[in-house]
């Protein structure tokens, strides 16, 4: 369970902690199961814009304050806007559902994600849009959309059946049931399944290892895999040469032989 200092605002609020180059990235609403409300989808935007725009930043962990990850949208306040067609993120943030959306950026730096207790619709969508997630052993999924009369949007759709299967998918999607986290980590959902006292210290942990990566080498992988994935292997393998050369002239690489032949830790500046 993550401790919040502050008392969080009646519509929720995400907080954002610097620790080195990994920005803690906090839902915090957990009197109300951190259910997301407008408030809460703006400032995630911005958060995940600040991880992207900020040099000094490397990674992401978004984590929840509470016993549950998110019970998922708020619908009072929420279904308006779904009623309307419009976004809860405002155009031109980072999307933090990373769908490619007209009018949104895409994140380009990793993101790791760790979860808790309730992890229902939105929940699961983000920690699917994200890049590594680690679960607590507590973990409660679920896709309960159709049981409320409307249909995954948050990405939800795309990437379970990409994770896990057409089937797999639909099981979990069309029944609205609830699975734990090892039904979870069966299907590539997670990563990682942790006790609930190692949830935040093992999100952190890869964070840190990640950040003490060559950043620029790290973006490339990140976009070379989302693109595989998303465009094929032979569109992603198009980039394998043009990209290489440009790390290869970068001030990391030569840092990185300069570590290897003097025997040290090397220390990247992401140039």
């Amino acid at each position: 369970m993550l401790i919040m200092n502050t008392t969080p605002h009646p519509e929720g609020q995400i907080d954002c902690t610097v620790h080195g180059a990994v920005l803690q990235i906090s839902i915090n609403r957990p009197a109300k199961r951190n259910g997301f409300t407008p408030k809460m989808f703006r400032e995630l935007g911005e958060a995940y814009t600040r991880l992207d725009d900020d040099p000094a930043l490397r990674v992401g962990v978004l984590c929840a304050a509470g016993d549950h990850f998110t019970a998922g949208l708020d619908l009072p306040t929420i279904a308006p806007l779904m009623q309307r067609g419009e976004k809860s993120v405002p155009l031109g943030l980072v999307d933090p559902l990373n769908l490619g959306m007209e009018g949104y950026r895409r994140r380009v730096k990793p993101m790791v994600v760790a979860v808790q207790g309730i992890t229902y619709t939105l929940g699961i969508e983000l920690m699917l849009a994200a890049d590594i997630v680690v679960a607590a052993d507590d973990c409660r999924f679920s896709q309960l959309e159709v049981q409320r009369g409307i249909m995954a949007t948050g990405g939800a759709t795309l990437r379970m059946a990409e994770r896990a299967g057409m089937g797999n998918a639909l099981l979990h999607l069309l029944t609205a049931d609830v699975f734990d986290s090892a039904e979870a980590l069966r299907l590539n959902f997670v990563q990682k399944v942790v006790p609930g006292a190692g949830l935040l210290p093992e999100a952190m942990r890869i964070a840190g290892q990640i950040a003490a990566q060559a950043p620029l080498a790290v973006v490339a992988t990140r976009q070379n895999v989302l693109k595989a994935v998303e465009h094929g292997s032979l569109v992603a393998m198009h980039d394998f040469i043009p990209v290489q050369k440009m790390l290869s002239n970068s001030d990391d690489a030569a840092e990185g032989v300069r570590s290897f032949v003097e025997k040290r830790a090397a220390r990247f500046t992401g140039t």
